[in-house]
């Protein structure tokens, strides 16, 4: 992952976008790549276009992965402690094969 910070930093600083990186621009660019992803699946879930889904996956963890670096979080630890913090939300006698929330287990 260091790899990939690494270049998404350089493709920003090259164009000097740093300045427009606010966090909350980013939560909003996020939210805003992330309604490109669902658009793949609005009419024809079965035949959604494999290329688009995979670039609106990747914009949505490219803004992620800034919002991130902006505050310092290490994305790997922050996914296992969401993990962690879910295996206890959900525990697999409760939540095995519903959808419900963890309030109504």
């Amino acid at each position: 992952m260091d790899e990939v910070l690494k270049e998404l930093r350089k493709f920003r600083d090259d164009r000097n976008w740093k300045q427009f990186h606010t966090p909350e621009k980013l939560a909003i660019s996020v939210v805003l790549e992330a309604a490109e992803l669902l658009e793949n699946f609005q009419w024809d879930h079965v035949d959604a276009e494999k290329e688009n889904v995979k670039d609106e996956i990747a914009d949505v963890v490219n803004y992620c992965l800034l919002l991130c670096d902006h505050y310092g979080f290490d994305i790997r630890e922050i996914l296992l402690e969401k993990i962690d913090k879910n295996k206890k939300k959900y525990p697999v006698q409760k939540a095995r094969g519903t959808a419900k929330k963890y309030t109504d287990l």
